[in-house]
C-alpha cells in the first residue's frame, strides 16, 4: 500500500496542474490537439511513476491521417492512461457525463474536445451521438469503451449500441483494440496499484460502410467477435499490416 500511496500523492497534484495548463491552452487552440498532447504527457508520467511497461502491437494497421472509431475492452482505471499515453495519435474520448463534472479535470476534457454522453437521458445521448458523427465526418477520431463501464469480473461485457450507430451514420471504420494486463494493476473496486506489463493490440480496421442502423447488430457481433477471440480465447493478435 505504500507504493499506492506514493503514486496517488503524485497523481493528484499532477492532474490538477496539468489540467489547469490544458484549460489555458484550450483557449488558444481550435483543434484541441495541443490539449490532447498534454493529456498524453499526464498519462505517460502516471505509467512511469507506477512502474508500468506497455507493449504496443499493430501500429502499422492504422493510418494516423485517417479518421477511425477506436473501440477497446475496459477492465481497469489504468486503461485510460495506457491508451492516452501509448497511442501516438490524436483522438477524442466519448465519455460518460459524470467525468465532466470533476473540478478542473472535467473542464480540461471539454477543452480537448472530448464528448460527454448522458446515458440517463435518451434525448441527450442521441444528441451526443449526432455530435460525434459530425466530428468523424470532419476527420476526427474517437475512442470508445463499447462495454460502457469496467468489467467487474474481468470478462467481456455486452456492447452498448451508441458507438455502432455513430459508425454506420458516419461510415468511419472501427478499429478494435485489446488491452491485456491492466486488471492486475488496478481492478474495479480496488485502490491498490501493482506494477505490471500491459499489452495493447491494435487490430485491423473493420469497414462499416456496408452496414446500416437496421444491420448494426451484425456489426456489433463482428467487432465483439474480434475482441473476444483475442481477449477471452487467447487467439494470436492479427497485427499484420
Amino acid at each position: 500500500m505504500i507504493r499506492t500511496a506514493i503514486i496517488i500523492l503524485y497523481v493528484l497534484p499532477a492532474t490538477a496542474v496539468l489540467s489547469m495548463i490544458a484549460i489555458i491552452v484550450a483557449f488558444f487552440s481550435r483543434t484541441g490537439n495541443p490539449v490532447h498532447i498534454i493529456a498524453r504527457m499526464w498519462s505517460k508520467s502516471i505509467l512511469f511513476v507506477s512502474g508500468i511497461k506497455v507493449d504496443v502491437k499493430g501500429l502499422a494497421n492504422i493510418d494516423p491521417g485517417k479518421s477511425y472509431i477506436y473501440m477497446a475492452n475496459h477492465r481497469s482505471n489504468f486503461d485510460i492512461p495506457v491508451l492516452l499515453g501509448c497511442l501516438p495519435i490524436q483522438f477524442r474520448w466519448l465519455a460518460k457525463a459524470e467525468l465532466f463534472k470533476i473540478p478542473i479535470f472535467g473542464r480540461a476534457m471539454s477543452g480537448a474536445g472530448y464528448v460527454k454522453i448522458d446515458r440517463s437521458n435518451r434525448e441527450a445521448a442521441f444528441k451526443s451521438i449526432d455530435e460525434v458523427a459530425a466530428k468523424l465526418k470532419n476527420g476526427v477520431s474517437v475512442m470508445i469503451f463499447p462495454e460502457g463501464t469496467r468489467s467487474q469480473d474481468g470478462h467481456l461485457k455486452p456492447f452498448k449500441k451508441g458507438g455502432f450507430v455513430m459508425a454506420v451514420d458516419s461510415g468511419v471504420p472501427i478499429v478494435p483494440i485489446i488491452l491485456r494486463g491492466t486488471r492486475s494493476i488496478m481492478a474495479k473496486g480496488s485502490w491498490r496499484i501493482n506494477p505490471d506489463k500491459v499489452t495493447l493490440s491494435i487490430e485491423k480496421p473493420i469497414n462499416t460502410s456496408e452496414f446500416t442502423r437496421d444491420t448494426k447488430e451484425d456489426l456489433i457481433r463482428k467487432v465483439r467477435g474480434v475482441i473476444y477471440d483475442v481477449f477471452e480465447k487467447g487467439k494470436k493478435f492479427d497485427t499484420s499490416a
